[in-house]
């Protein structure tokens, strides 16, 4: 059994914030010429088998852009606990998201890093319907550099989490203050960012213990260092057996509103 400081990772309740599906039954769109190998849901949860799983957010990628059939069929697959974060046009219908809603997505996401997603235009109008609408956060894959312009607009919006600690140290600046502000931030793709992931830790966990949101961030696509059961002891060394219980189940639990299955 994997542990450290005096941990097991099974001693913790898990709800995995950030991973994704990959099924070629389904339309996939190249990005930038990239398609991913596929990803089922009976390998994640093979993957995952040793750790507490209780839940978690199934995220759209830049390659899937608006298909929702794919996000649907992986909800039905993985059952009760796992919700959807998925990406739709501007124009999407009242009645398609409270659709979707009814089938367990709980967010929107706008994709700056890699596209695939609807114009970062329709951001704020967006978000705010969505919330309105469903109660729908807003998640943002994005390069923290690219924040200080966005930062107005995202303090005011009612909901909003940033991927893999925004993956540039050259805007954490703008995470913290955000986190500050009540957006949350997701502790996963460590292989992606260019600075010491301890210290941002710390950092965000010291802005607003409610901020960090641990996700394996499986199957890794164009991850230079895929995930490893290293990234979730990291956080585990770095904040502390009674901390890391909350980023990896209770601040997500909460903000996904995670419906308890037993």
């Amino acid at each position: 059994m994997v542990q450290n400081n005096n941990c097991a990772i099974s001693d913790f309740p898990l709800f995995d914030s950030h991973f994704h599906i990959i099924d070629r039954r389904f339309p996939l769109i190249r990005n930038n010429g990239y398609l991913p190998h596929d990803f089922t849901c009976s390998e994640y949860l093979s993957l995952i088998s040793g750790y507490d799983l209780r839940g978690g957010a199934v995220v759209s990628g830049s390659f899937q852009a608006f298909d929702q059939s794919y996000l649907l069929d992986a909800l039905n697959t993985l059952g009760p606990g796992f919700v959807g974060v998925t990406q739709v046009s501007a124009s999407v219908t009242d009645d398609e998201i409270l659709h979707l809603d009814r089938c367990g997505v709980r967010a929107v996401r706008f994709n700056l890093k890699r596209g695939g997603s609807e114009d970062i235009l329709h951001l704020d109008t967006l978000a705010r319907r969505v919330y309105e609408l469903a109660g729908w956060h807003v998640e943002l894959y994005v390069d923290s550099r690219e924040l200080e312009g966005l930062f107005p607009t995202l303090a005011a919006l009612p909901a909003v989490s940033i991927d893999h600690l925004g993956l540039a140290g050259g805007g954490f600046g703008s995470v913290l203050k955000l986190a500050e502000r009540g957006v949350r931030v997701k502790a996963t793709g460590f292989g992606r960012v260019d600075f010491d992931v301890s210290t941002a830790l710390n950092q965000l966990h010291a802005a607003n213990p409610k901020a960090l949101m641990f996700g394996t961030d499986l199957p890794s696509t164009r991850n230079p260092r895929p995930y490893t059961v290293d990234d979730f002891l990291l956080v585990v060394e770095t904040l502390g057996c009674e901390s890391a219980r909350a980023v990896f189940f209770d601040n997500a639990a909460e903000f996904y509103r995670f419906t308890r299955t037993t």
